[in-house]
């Protein structure tokens, strides 16, 4: 069966969670060409607005804008999927199929349950992919254990403080653009939907203003900011921008 090599591998417990938390990074890494993709670990069925037939287009529109080389979403149960054997197998699959360098994943603690619940979920089964013991098949053919170079979480709605971050000046424009490919969840004044936290028009402004503010901490017009598990070394002084 025919594998792509990913370079980077973003997953969101929820369509729309990769194109908030870091798409612009995607975007920029794409351009320099890495190949991407993206992994939704539920259709959010339980979202205030919309429904999951309607994100599901809406996700593939919004990884059309993106220029990724994937995306799959593995159909969990919205607010109620487990970090447990079951979830951690159909994850490392995922992993062992595409074989990503970097894995991208939810914000490690967040106002929605499903965005720590995922981090913790996606780091262990990044640990677990890579031991030889734990066989996994695709088709019928058993998987190859791996395990991902470096495990980052972007950062969604706490203000968690960065542990670093990601200049993504000129690809605010795409990002903002894979976010409005989410029409049903985000803020229009003519929509008769129910109101939910992320479809206030501060919410929509929201994205810009926090990358703008990252990226006047340092130096630049926008970044995105990430949290890790472990230590990030850097060859020399000179990669530090």
């Amino acid at each position: 069966m025919h594998m792509i090599k990913l370079d980077i591998l973003a997953i969101g417990a929820h369509p729309d969670d990769v194109e908030l938390g870091c798409s612009a990074t995607l975007a920029k890494e794409i351009s320099r060409g890495k190949k991407v993709g993206i992994l939704d670990l539920t259709r959010g069925e339980l979202g205030t607005r919309g429904s999951a037939e309607i994100r599901d287009a809406e996700a593939a529109k919004a990884a059309a804008l993106l220029g990724v080389a994937i995306r799959e979403n593995l159909g969990f149960k919205d607010g109620f999927f487990a970090n447990d054997e079951a979830h951690q197998l159909e994850v490392i699959k995922i992993i062992r199929k595409y074989q990503p360098e970097v894995v991208l994943c939810n914000a490690v603690e967040d106002r929605h349950i499903d965005h720590g619940k995922g981090s913790k979920l996606v780091s262990d089964a990044c640990f677990l992919s890579g031991l030889i013991k734990i066989k996994t098949m695709l088709g019928d053919k058993e998987q190859v254990a791996y395990r991902p170079k470096r495990v980052y979480h972007y950062i969604q709605w706490e203000n968690l403080k960065p542990d670093f971050v990601v200049d993504v000046s000129g690809f605010m424009d795409q990002k903002i653009a894979a976010v409005s490919a989410y029409a049903s969840q985000f803020y229009d004044p003519n929509s008769k939907e129910p109101t939910s936290p992320i479809s206030s028009k501060n919410f929509l402004e929201s994205i810009a203003y926090r990358a703008r503010d990252l990226g006047r901490l340092i130096g630049t017009d926008h970044a995105e900011g990430y949290t890790v598990e472990r230590f990030v070394a850097v060859d020399n002084l000179d990669q530090l921008i």
